[in-house]
């Protein structure tokens, strides 16, 4: 069964919707009508039932999660929405769990695997789309995006956590500690001996700094993680969030380095920041002296890309992103280092 992981993309995916196929029956959707449209962390699953009812049904990476971390997540979500951060309403199994531990032949682990209401909307944009962006249009989002997060941030610092509540962290361990949250980054082997020491460096720079601003509440909390544009659909006058599978404890500023990482070095960066933390000052109080911490974020956020590139080297992905990725992380460590 180790084989699964040397088959191509499209061989595993048929593996997979054997598995989603099986699932659904836990969902009493048998008959559903299924269709990949995701293969990439998770699979994730288009599905229509006899009655016309849409559904997204997500198959969970192998490992990522503990059960209790993903019952976290659902939960949070839920949370979320009551309080107008519009996620995925989560549709229980017919046993009335949020999700099933789910086995099939053809896949070597067991997957978790949940069900979630179908969202319609227009995604933000795409760090994926090559075209040239519409500036205007783009800082007119990132105001919303603004807007989103610090509503998400308002939330989390005044929620109280359910018993039992557990996440994982991005804190100083999870991005800059001996075993990060996504990967041991300077084991990276396309790093030279040079690169190795500047990333090295920037580590030990990003954890000083980190070390240094604590977790008080009005800047640390719960967080999405992957504020990125595509996982906002614009749907009429609303804005949803999809997405909570890096969801966890973190950094406000992470917030804000993962959303505007992939235009550092853009002539919008700028605009594109301001219009965020115009939007976020909207609803939530955020200082010039602490957005001073930004570079550090956006360092972090980089490494964490390393990180990931170290730990699915296997993939096609990371090997088609490993030499534009590794590019921009030194350039953007050395940068950092030459600040004052």
């Amino acid at each position: 069964m180790a084989g699964f992981y040397a088959l191509t993309t499209n061989e595993q995916a048929v593996r997979l919707t054997e598995l989603a196929r099986e699932a659904l029956r836990h969902w009493d959707l048998a008959d559903a009508e299924l269709a990949l449209i995701k293969h990439r962390e998770n699979a994730v699953y288009s599905v229509r039932s006899s009655s016309g009812a849409r559904y997204a049904l997500r198959v969970h990476r192998a490992g990522y999660h503990s059960d209790a971390e993903l019952y976290s997540e659902l939960i949070w979500m839920r949370a979320l929405d009551d309080y107008g951060v519009h996620t995925p309403p989560v549709i229980p199994a017919s046993d009335g769990n949020l999700f099933k531990v789910v086995e099939c032949a053809g896949v070597p682990e067991p997957r978790q695997c949940d069900l979630l209401a179908w969202i319609d909307g227009q995604q933000l944009g795409s760090i994926e789309d090559d075209s040239e962006p519409d500036v205007e249009n783009l800082t007119s989002n990132y105001r919303l995006v603004g807007k989103l997060a610090a509503k998400l941030h308002n939330q989390a610092s005044d929620w109280t956590l359910p018993d039992g509540f557990t996440r994982h962290a991005w804190d100083v361990d999870g991005l800059v500690g001996e075993h990060p949250f996504w990967g041991r980054f300077w084991e990276l082997e396309a790093l030279t001996p040079e690169q190795l020491d500047l990333i090295q460096r920037a580590r030990a720079r990003v954890r000083t700094e980190l070390e240094s601003l604590g977790q008080d509440r009005q800047i640390y909390s719960l967080i999405h993680a992957d504020f990125l544009p595509e996982n906002l659909l614009l749907d009429g006058d609303d804005i949803k969030l999809i997405d909570f599978d890096d969801a966890g404890f973190g950094w406000h500023l992470f917030e804000f380095a993962t959303s505007l990482f992939f235009h550092v070095g853009e002539d919008s960066f700028e605009p594109l920041l301001q219009s965020m933390v115009d939007g976020y000052r909207e609803h939530r109080q955020i200082s010039d002296e602490h957005l001073s911490h930004l570079p550090t974020f956006l360092v972090a956020r980089g490494l964490t890309y390393l990180g990931w590139l170290h730990t699915r080297k296997e993939t096609e992905t990371a090997r088609e992103l490993t030499p534009v990725v590794v590019e921009g992380v030194t350039a953007l460590a050395e940068d950092y280092l030459s600040s004052t």
